[in-house]
């Protein structure tokens, strides 16, 4: 989903020792149905139209159930019984849905996707993912407070049957309602818990393969349950889900290497370094990318653009991704991520199309033309000296890179003062939000694997835009890809090339890195892989 995908951030080891303390140790039998997995951070809500974050996403994931599930790449029929191709020239489908069941008993039915999909819309509910509903007949002008909510295109034909109509094709649909936006919800649940739901287990109920016990929004460690109510409850072969919240590395390994966790997750810097040679170390290329937004609303010395790319051409992406990062951060030229999407016709990867070649000198590390650049935007302002500060997460890792942030945009840019502020995750979020920041380092997960889930970030009507860039012309290139071009192909592919090469001479937001998500597994656990959104089917995880 984007989910805005906030990844990484400082747990103190005293309290993760105590958290863990009966776990057991490296000399106790392994529990073959527990699963135990480490977490950057808290989860910030499992209200589902809410929730914008990928902690927040596997989460939901584990406990609930759509439309469709991803295992691996590949997308597998959940709720309904297959998977839809659309009618009426690509902008109907029509869904079968399984008879199934809530934790609580009661029938899952077309009637509660309903629901939640008009909650998610509904500018009542102030969704920041409403956005992505675009394309679904009325969605844009529902948020807008133009239609009322119940002429959004999506109806219960029966109790196990829905339709849903398009204003245009969208050939990304059923990979799209995958995420996290587009699940069911049990009406009376939500309405008895008001304003919190979604922010303790208690009272909430699952459709998905796990259930969520005992779990308040504040707390560093959770459990989840096998749901025996669940309709594939028989594929299910863990009995349990532990999480832990770890944002010490060291702290991390620890656990690790003593058998206390089973998967040690987002591991970078020093300790990828020194973790490297395990035979448990895996490192999967994600479909996310790490960026920096700069406040364009706030300061309108951001709207230069040489300003934006004289930032961009003064960090050395080589150094950080190698050096600070523990070679856990791949060079993006882009804000699309590559080995993600590739051209219908040629095969071609999206961000190596020669269309890009003549922009993508804008993200390459250059202190003398950064020099120029920004020394002709001083003077187009007017402006002279200027301090701004950096606001990122608050683990070692992100510290880190933003401590080489600051570095090389002082070393390259005469004049500028540059502070941090590293914030826990969810204040970042907030502050991202509400427009609380100069400069902020932001992260992206593909909500299904095609460039539109980046470069509709990025329009200037986008909710997820919060560094306020504004391009008329890009707007109406990627308006042109999701509506006019959206059944030609050939048509829409050029339509996002042509928005990515304005997007990366602007630097709209400038593109740091493509995350390499190292990790450490035990050799027991099977089948734990990722999906082209960023999450894991843990219906088929299994210990061996």
């Amino acid at each position: 989903m984007k989910f805005k995908k906030y990844l990484l951030a400082l747990f103190p080891l005293f309290a993760i020792a105590l958290i863990l303390s009966g776990c057991g140790s490296n000399t106790e039998k392994d529990d073959k149905k527990t699963l135990a997995i480490s977490s950057n951070d808290v989860i910030a809500t499992m209200d589902s139209s809410m929730n914008t974050d990928v902690i927040g996403s596997q989460n939901l994931s584990n406990t609930m159930e759509g439309l469709y599930r991803f295992d691996g790449k590949k997308l597998q029929p959940a709720m309904a019984k297959k998977i839809v191709k659309p009618t009426n020239n690509g902008k109907t489908y029509t869904i079968e849905l399984r008879h199934t069941k809530w934790s609580n008993g009661k029938p899952v039915t077309a009637q509660d996707f309903v629901y939640a999909w008009r909650r998610t819309v509904d500018p009542k509910t102030a969704s920041e993912y409403a956005y992505i509903y675009s394309g679904i007949k009325n969605a844009d002008k529902i948020s807008a407070g133009k239609k009322p909510v119940n002429t959004l295109g999506i109806k219960a034909l029966n109790k196990y049957k829905l339709q849903v109509d398009l204003e245009t094709p969208i050939p990304y649909f059923n990979a799209l309602v995958v995420n996290s936006p587009f699940l069911p919800l049990y009406k009376p649940a939500v309405e008895k818990a008001g304003k919190q739901y979604g922010l303790k287990s208690t009272g909430m109920v699952f459709n998905g393969p796990f259930k969520l016990i005992n779990w308040n929004v504040s707390d560093n460690d959770w459990t989840e349950v096998k749901n025996n109510k669940y309709w594939n409850a028989k594929k299910v072969r863990l009995n349990k889900l532990e999480y832990y919240v770890v944002k010490d590395a060291n702290t991390g390994l620890n656990l690790y290497d003593t058998n206390r966790i089973n998967r040690l997750q987002q591991i970078s810097g020093d300790t990828a370094r020194q973790v490297s040679n395990y035979k448990t170390f895996s490192s999967e290329q994600t479909a996310s990318n790490y960026y920096l937004e700069l406040n364009q609303k706030k300061y309108k010395f951001f709207r230069n653009k040489k300003i934006r790319q004289a930032i961009s051409m003064s960090i050395d992406r080589q150094q950080l991704t190698q050096n600070i990062l523990g070679k856990t951060g791949g060079i993006e030229d882009t804000l699309v991520p590559e080995k993600m999407s590739y051209n219908p016709k040629t095969g071609t990867d999206f961000t190596k199309e020669k269309t890009l070649d003549s922009v993508n000198k804008y993200s390459e590390y250059n202190p003398k033309l950064a020099k120029k650049l920004w020394k002709e935007g001083i003077k187009e302002t007017g402006q002279k000296d200027l301090s701004f500060t950096i606001l990122g997460d608050d683990t070692d890792a992100a510290k880190k890179q933003d401590e080489f942030l600051q570095g090389q945009l002082a070393k390259n840019l005469p004049g500028i003062k540059v502070s941090l502020q590293n914030v826990p995750f969810k204040s970042r979020l907030d502050k991202s939000i509400s427009g609380d920041f100069d400069m902020v380092v932001s992260a992206w997960t593909a909500d299904f694997p095609d460039p539109i889930s980046f470069l509709s970030c990025f329009t200037s009507d986008s909710s997820i835009n919060d560094g306020k860039y504004s391009n008329k012309a890009y707007d109406a290139l990627v308006k042109k890809s999701m509506t006019t071009d959206a059944n030609n192909e050939s048509a829409r592919w050029q339509d996002m090339l042509d928005a990515t090469k304005i997007l990366t001479e602007d630097q709209g937001a400038v593109a740091l890195y493509q995350l390499n998500q190292a990790n450490l597994t035990k050799s027991n656990v099977k089948n734990y892989r990722i999906s082209p959104n960023g999450g894991y089917n843990l219906v088929t995880v299994y210990k061996k």
